[in-house]
């Protein structure tokens, strides 16, 4: 019987990885230990972490990275020389880096690639990504909005309800089923002349 992971040498380290032990990322393995920023060593984790030429960083330092150089190269720069040259790089190059620019419109923070996700072309985390009453995360065949603000489907009826919105609705059907069900007006009958107040026919002459 094979032993799972007992090939696998990790990228960071070169050591084996055993089974216990082993994290992926990009189809690259790694002691869960080694799974560090190359710049501040801080711990990495699946969803806080970028790399470039199989070089890793934490979000942050991956940001700094491309702002001090202009391009995703492996060093820091250092010395006055750096930082005129970050002074220098053009917005245009700052915004290649997908998510560093973009804001969350549920909490108004940064949205990074990995926990981003794009509604109606409005970029949300997905962990905001939920109703604004219940606070059940939702799905976007889940959700329904009022005004920017985000609902699951059950609360956002509520919500109407609670503004009047849902009531001017039905109010057109109420009316027609009103109508239908209001019983026809029947007129009472004209009266009749009795026979007792007929009048007489008049007498023939003889």
């Amino acid at each position: 019987m094979t032993f799972y992971g007992t090939q696998d040498k990790c990228k960071a380290c070169d050591k084996t990885v055993h089974f216990i032990d082993l994290l992926t990322a990009d189809s690259i393995p790694y002691h869960k230990s080694c799974f560090r920023c190359s710049h501040c060593k801080g711990t990495l984790s699946m969803c806080s972490y970028s790399s470039m030429d199989g070089v890793l960083y934490c979000k942050t330092h991956f940001e700094q990275l491309f702002k001090a150089t202009g391009s995703f190269s492996k060093n820091f720069p250092t010395g006055p020389k750096a930082n005129n040259e970050q002074s220098k790089v053009p917005n245009k190059l700052s915004s290649v880096f997908c998510g560093t620019q973009d804001k969350c419109a549920a909490c108004k923070k940064t949205v990074y690639p990995l926990e981003k996700m794009t509604l109606e072309g409005e970029p949300y985390h997905k962990t905001c990504f939920k109703c604004a009453r219940g606070g059940c995360l939702l799905t976007t065949a889940s959700y329904a909005s009022h005004n920017g603000i985000l609902y699951c489907q059950n609360h956002f009826w509520q919500v109407f309800k609670e503004t009047g919105s849902y009531n001017n609705l039905l109010k057109p059907t109420a009316a027609k089923n009103a109508t239908a069900e209001e019983p026809a007006k029947v007129e009472p009958p004209k009266e009749e002349a009795s026979p007792e107040q007929a009048p007489e026919a008049p007498e023939e002459e003889h």
